[in-house]
């Protein structure tokens, strides 16, 4: 059993079936599930995967799916900001919400999961990959 920080991609597209990247994500994240791993998401993550459900009426169901498999929301405190802002002035082509997901990741120790492919190359170069 290990731990993993996650990508909004990665949940948005498991939790989408009619999301492009859903069988993807679902490859990616299902076996991370039934490992027991622990799960940990950025507060920035969690408001980016709120946004559509939102706006759809359904964001009751991430809640009870990420309540399911006992993610963790992580808040974004000054380390984990800094890291970010270090992350976005290291690296022009990476936006400010994959920086977060980065940070997250390198200030916690673990991986990240992500199906954005730029992203994991950064965080290969970073040792968060």
């Amino acid at each position: 059993m290990g731990s993993v920080a996650l990508d909004a991609d990665v949940l948005i597209g498991f939790l989408d079936p009619s999301d492009a990247q859903h069988d993807r994500a679902v490859t990616e994240l299902r076996p991370r599930i039934t490992a027991g791993d622990r799960l940990l998401i950025s507060a920035s993550v969690y408001a980016e995967v709120l946004v559509r459900p939102l706006l759809a009426g359904t964001d009751a169901t991430v809640d009870d799916f990420l309540d399911s498999v006992r993610a963790e929301v992580v808040p974004v405190d000054r380390s984990i900001a800094r890291q970010a802002a270090q992350l976005r002035a290291r690296h022009n082509t990476l936006r400010l919400p994959d920086a977060f997901s980065l940070a997250t990741a390198l200030i916690l120790g673990v991986g990240l999961l992500t199906l954005d492919e730029a992203l994991r190359r950064v965080a290969e170069r970073e040792g968060g990959g």
